[in-house]
């Protein structure tokens, strides 16, 4: 791959670094936030409807999941930079086929083939 080439997908690599590092920081501050009946300012010590809490509970959890994928995209974002740097990028980690530029535009932290990506989602890899 061209160093000009290189140079695109690095810069289109930090940008989507930034965007998805700035939602993991608003989901962590909405998984992390008080309760309901302390955002409210509800000083009384009646205790909240069930189905309150567990909406709470279900949300949270909710959250806590999508945090947890766009942490995993980071870790993507990451080593594609190092693959770049490497000289590696561009290339399927597993077979050492290049990657369809297509495929990079999509998803420029694409690691896999087509063909081993499919491989590795049923566990052959």
């Amino acid at each position: 791959m061209r160093a000009r080439d290189l140079d695109q997908f690095r810069k289109l690599l930090l940008a989507k670094r930034r965007a998805v590092g700035g939602d993991v920081n608003a989901l962590e501050k909405a998984a992390l936030h008080d309760s309901r009946q302390d955002a409210s300012g509800d000083l009384s010590k009646m205790p909240l409807d069930m189905a309150d809490i567990g909406t709470d509970n279900y949300e949270q959890e909710f959250t806590l999941g999508l945090i947890e994928t766009e942490q995993a995209t980071l870790q993507e974002i990451d080593e594609a930079l190092e693959r770049i740097e490497k000289k590696s990028f561009g290339k399927c980690v597993h077979c050492g086929k290049p990657l369809p530029p297509a495929r990079l535009k999509v998803k420029p932290h694409a690691k896999y083939c087509i063909e081993c990506k499919r491989r590795e989602e049923k566990g052959l890899l």
